[in-house]
């Protein structure tokens, strides 16, 4: 080999080794940098007219393992799920409130019973009585309370569907681009790593609210498609398409119309919780909160509501009660409409007749609401019908509490329970999926940057520039001495 020939070889060395060190630098550099994918340079032999010509320096290459990644990013949507399902579940329960806390559903209920017992014993003190409508208006705005903090939890669901659709809508235009200019850099031969590590996060962000799987295309460039089958990016993004809702009410259903779903390309899809074909992550948990968990939870407090109405319009509670005339707790006034339940919790209210407030009188507690005037201030039966009421087991005319006899009180400790339960399940859910999710993790981690790893090779880096410094220093020695000549 010429002295030439070796001088160029060892120069290429020399370059192969400074991208080298480069590239290990980098790597150590972005170690904690998430998104980061680890990165070799790419070396192979170069040749000229048949004879070895030194390195030639292919490129650098991002080494991610993309079963790991795809696991890891499934598991990333279950947990963003199970998550926001776990929460709400949470939120509900505790607007609940545990029995004997004070505040809670069941305490409420139980200040009434004592209040009623209380007035019984007494049935001539007026304090007593005054006592029965306070508690009585107390638990009224505990049903309505409770209403109102599944209808917040519906609008806020509402209103991060909204903000995770502009969220993917953004973040797919992104990737499009991205897929650009990652194809116009491997068509120039340029380093395209960094746009891919700016992608993956984007992925990673996209995987979170709807699950996906990335499919390699040519050229470096992705395609995106969930689950369940929709296609959200293959060339150009599929638009998503949602319509916010100000201000939710009980009645208000997707399927009547009133709130809105998703559109990908302007056509309908499902976007159920698991089901869906955007569903799957956070996303499909929002519309599951507020389409299904939120309303079937306020459909369990309204056979509350109307169980505790239906006892009190019970000839045995009130014989005085003329035939359709509300009880002591209304509908906004009016008696129970077994066709208009939804809701029901949230109009809640004491018969005005009892309540000096209103214009009632309270001696219509003792005496019964339909009474033309006040009977003996002595008489208790009236009040202990009433104490009895609640006491009387009966079955649930609504919501799905299964088979049985149920006081007042075990029937709102039995929707207590129910909420309890749902989110104990929600708990397990989101448990297992964090181990799924942190054992991926871990996993992808250990893929990544191993920086005892990156030291070794900028050993063995340091040692090829040094052999070919070496090198160079010996033909130059070779060139003087024949020039000496």
């Amino acid at each position: 080999m010429s002295i030439s020939g070796s001088l160029n070889n060892a120069f290429s060395g020399l370059t192969a080794a400074a991208r080298g060190a480069e590239v290990i630098s980098q790597n150590l550099a972005n170690v904690l940098t998430e998104g980061y994918g680890r990165r070799e340079l790419q070396l192979s032999s170069r040749t000229l007219d048949g004879s070895g010509a030194g390195v030639w320096i292919e490129g650098i290459a991002r080494i991610v393992d993309r079963t790991v990644l795809a696991d890891r990013r499934l598991a990333d949507a279950a947990l963003a799920r199970d998550g926001r399902i776990g929460e709400f579940l949470a939120r509900i329960e505790t607007a609940i409130g545990q029995p004997g806390a004070p505040g809670s559903l069941a305490a409420k209920l139980a200040e009434f019973e004592a209040a009623l017992g209380m007035a019984a014993s007494r049935p001539d003190s007026e304090a007593r009585l005054q006592t029965i409508v306070s508690a009585a208006e107390g638990l009224t705005r505990g049903f309505r309370a409770i209403t109102q903090s599944i209808q917040d939890e519906r609008m806020a669901a509402d209103a991060a569907i909204a903000a995770q659709v502009d969220q993917l809508n953004t973040a797919l235009a992104r990737i499009v681009e991205l897929n650009r200019d990652i194809r116009i850099d491997i068509a120039s031969n340029r380093d395209a790593t960094a746009y891919m590590d700016e992608r993956q996060k984007l992925v990673d962000l996209v995987a979170s609210i709807v699950p996906v799987r990335e499919v390699p295309r040519d050229h470096g460039q992705i395609a995106l498609f969930t689950t369940g089958g929709a296609i959200l990016l293959d060339g150009l993004a599929g638009e998503i398409g949602f319509r916010p809702t100000v201000t939710i009410t009980a009645d208000m259903t997707l399927g009547s119309g009133a709130l809105s779903g998703l559109t990908l390309r302007d056509l309908p899809v499902d976007s159920a919780a698991r089901s869906g074909i955007l569903g799957g992550g956070s996303l499909g948990a929002l519309f599951s909160i507020r389409d299904s968990l939120a309303p079937d939870a306020q459909a369990q407090l309204d056979a509350v509501a109307r169980d505790l109405m239906e006892r009190y319009e019970d000839p045995a509670a009130d014989p005085t009660l003329p035939l359709g005339a509300p009880g002591l707790f209304t509908d906004y006034g009016a008696a129970l409409d077994p066709l208009d339940e939804i809701g029901l919790a949230g109009r809640l209210e004491l018969n005005a007749l009892v309540d000096p407030a209103r214009g009632g009188a309270l001696w219509r507690l003792r005496d019964g609401l339909g009474a033309a005037a006040p009977g003996p201030i002595g008489q208790a039966a009236g009040l202990n019908a009433l104490v009895n009421a609640l006491a009387a087991l009966r079955s649930p005319a609504s919501g799905s509490y299964g088979p049985g006899t149920r006081t007042a009180a075990g029937l709102s400790a039995d929707f207590l329970s129910g909420i309890g339960a749902a989110r104990q399940a929600a708990e397990g859910d989101r448990a297992y999926a964090t181990a799924r999710r942190d054992t991926l993790k871990a996993t992808e981690l250990a893929g990544g940057v191993d920086t005892d790893q990156e030291l070794q090779h900028l050993l063995l880096v340091e040692q090829a520039y040094g052999a070919n410094a070496r090198l160079i220093t010996a033909a130059e020695e070779m060139l003087d001495r024949l020039m000496a000549i």
